[in-house]
C-alpha cells in the first residue's frame, strides 16, 4: 500500500501577526524556526524532537503590544497544520497520553482527535514572567497557545501539572508530554488500516 504523505503548509496573516508553518507529522524532529520569542522557539523545538515532527516556521507579530497575539496565533496555525495533515484521520490511533517527569516536575497529557475541540489546562503556573538575557516571557500565554491549537486541530486536550516548582520546567514538561501524546494519537494503527477510528464512521 502506498504511504500517504501527512504534511501541511499553512500561512495566516492578520493585522496583528504573520505566520507560516510547514509540518511533517512523520518526520524526525527537525526544525527551522524563525520566531522573535526565544522561549517559544525553545518549546517548539522540544515539541518537534519529542513528537518526531518536522516543523518549519516563520512568525512575526505586534510584540509592541504584548506576546499574546503571536503566541496564540502560532497555536492556531500549528493546529490547522495538524488538521490538514491528518485529513479524514483514517487508520490513526486517535487517542494518546503521556506522563512526563522533568526533574521535580511531573506533567500529564491526554489527547483525543475526536473532531471536537476542548481544552482542559491546569499548568499550575505562578504568572511570574520568565526572564532571559534580552527579554521576558509572559507565561500566561501558554494556555492561549494550547487553546488556539485545539480550536483548529479538532481535538480534546487535557494538560495538567501534578507537581513542580519551576515554571520553566512546568511549561517544558507540558510541551514534551503533549508531543509524546500527540505522536501516539497520530500514529498509524496496524490493525485499523484505513478505517475511520469512530463508531459513527466519521470524525465529528
Amino acid at each position: 500500500m502506498e504511504k500517504i504523505e501527512r504534511t501541511a503548509e499553512i500561512k495566516r496573516t492578520t493585522k496583528e501577526t504573520d505566520i507560516s508553518i510547514e509540518l511533517n507529522i512523520d518526520g524526525s524532529g527537525k526544525t527551522i524556526l524563525d520566531c522573535p520569542i526565544g522561549f517559544m522557539s525553545h518549546m517548539l523545538d522540544t515539541f518537534a524532537v519529542h513528537g518526531l515532527f518536522d516543523i518549519k516556521m516563520k512568525a512575526t507579530g505586534d510584540l509592541e503590544v504584548d506576546q499574546h497575539h503571536l503566541v496564540e496565533d502560532i497555536g492556531i496555525v500549528l493546529g490547522q497544520c495538524f488538521k490538514q495533515a491528518l485529513g479524514k484521520r483514517q487508520g490513526i490511533r486517535r487517542v494518546g497520553n503521556c506522563m512526563y517527569p522533568m526533574d521535580e516536575t511531573l506533567a500529564r497529557c491526554a489527547v483525543d482527535f475526536s473532531g471536537r475541540s476542548f481544552l482542559v489546562f491546569d499548568g499550575a503556573l505562578t504568572g511570574i514572567p520568565l526572564v532571559s538575557q534580552d527579554d521576558t516571557f509572559q507565561t500566561d500565554v501558554i494556555e492561549d497557545f494550547w487553546q488556539g491549537f485545539v480550536s483548529q486541530a479538532g481535538c480534546a486536550l487535557h494538560l495538567d501539572i501534578l507537581r513542580g516548582r519551576s515554571d520553566h520546567h512546568k511549561i517544558e514538561a507540558l510541551f514534551k508530554a503533549a508531543a509524546r501524546a500527540l505522536r501516539d494519537a497520530c500514529e498509524a494503527d496496524p490493525r485499523a488500516s484505513l478505517r475511520i477510528p469512530s463508531a459513527k464512521g466519521t470524525i465529528a
